[in-house]
């Protein structure tokens, strides 16, 4: 193109006649999700759509650049640079030149990003191979287009430019950031607040959000009605905890607020009901004191727990070996059968399990076992459980 050569060369002195040359025609949504520009410059007209202007992450688009004249001078076109965002990722295969009909380019120069954020496909043909021409009788207008795929890294909520450049029998025309530009818009997400229960006063509960549309270090907050009560960053799997110290009895209306970030639009869990209830009781577990216990000789090692009727288990110990474990009766006492081994002092230890809004306790005695008469004892077997 020389009459652009020549514009670009008298632009350092005055640079108000080169923009004066470049018109711009218009750009918009020429139906639905397809942008489109059209723009001139001299007597060389362009015509570039983009399959869809509003992409999302995934989608393939399709960005075709037409060329055509004005003038009664042809010219041939040597090769085609298409300029996109760095998160597009060329289709293999799909550049192509087409006139009366698809001629695919054989191995064009594909550059993913030139450290700019920007990428191009450069495509490149012998000298007469397509002409451009607008003259009585001889009228041709080859198209170029390209095919990219949408990647997850592409910023969301802003215009991201497209353009192209190229070389010809004419000169050159530069035009890396002409248009038209995409724009994805930010992901949905949801949130969702697992089930609180057993939540106490004053008792650390952990509250579990999930998100979905989120990514790790995302920030999730955690509301009583109105009241920030923490927040979590979203982990790999999605989720994102808070530890809440109710200080109130009785319902609350919790709620997981995600905020949101650059690639994803905030969402807020539904509402979830938590009863509160008081401070849980606290439990007291006492060994019975067990006399004439025998090696080799079956003795019964007995637990009483206060409040009565707290329900759960007790589990007997002789140092760190279980000797077995029991139910709590409605008398508030526990019992198994305790077969000792070893002569001597043995730490029996009785552990209550806790139930329910009664917290768990412990006790320990010194219990003194007598040798089995000299005859050698010591085979006995560990407790069983009886009631």
């Amino acid at each position: 193109m020389a009459h652009q050569a020549i514009r670009r060369g008298v632009a350092g002195a005055t640079s108000i006649i080169a923009v004066g040359a470049l018109t711009f025609v218009g750009a918009g949504i020429a139906s639905a999700g397809t942008s489109t520009l059209e723009f001139s410059d001299g007597s060389s007209s362009f015509t570039r759509v983009v399959s869809n202007g509003t992409p999302a992450v995934g989608d393939t688009i399709t960005v075709t650049t037409n060329f055509r004249r004005t003038s009664w001078v042809d010219e041939f076109i040597y090769n085609v640079k298409d300029r996109h965002p760095s998160c597009l990722t060329y289709v293999p295969g799909s550049a192509k030149m087409s006139g009366n009909s698809d001629y695919p380019v054989d191995n064009p120069e594909v550059v993913a990003d030139e450290g700019n954020g920007s990428g191009y496909v450069r495509a490149s043909w012998g000298v007469t191979d397509w002409v451009v021409q607008n003259r009585p009788g001889f009228h041709r207008s080859p198209t170029f287009s390209v095919s990219y795929t949408v990647g997850a890294d592409c910023a969301r909520g802003t215009a991201l430019n497209t353009g192209m450049d190229y070389g010809g029998s004419l000169g050159s025309g530069n035009y890396s950031t002409r248009g038209p530009s995409i724009m994805l818009a930010k992901s949905a997400s949801s949130t969702t607040l697992a089930p609180v229960a057993g939540a106490r006063l004053g008792a650390p509960t952990t509250l579990t959000a999930t998100v979905t549309g989120g990514a790790p270090g995302n920030v999730v907050e955690f509301y009583d009605g109105t009241t920030k009560l923490g927040q979590g960053a979203v982990n790999a799997e999605g989720a994102a905890t808070s530890v809440w110290n109710p200080s109130v009895v009785g319902e609350h209306s919790l709620t997981a607020k995600f905020l949101g970030s650059d690639f994803a639009n905030g969402s807020q869990s539904a509402p979830r009901t938590v009863n509160v209830s008081e401070h849980n009781a606290t439990s007291a577990v006492t060994l019975t004191p067990v006399a004439g216990a025998k090696v080799g000789t079956s003795t019964s090692l007995t637990a009483t727990v206060l409040p009565g009727g707290a329900g759960g288990t007790v589990t007997f110990k002789d140092g760190d070996t279980v000797v077995g474990t029991a139910a709590v009766r409605a008398d508030g006492t526990a019992t198994v059968a305790w077969t000792p081994r070893t002569a001597g002092e043995r730490t029996i230890t009785a552990d209550y399990s806790g139930q329910g809004a009664v917290d768990p306790s412990t006790d320990q005695a010194t219990v003194t076992v007598a040798p089995d008469d000299g005859t050698g004892g010591g085979t006995g077997s560990l407790g069983s459980l009886f009631g």
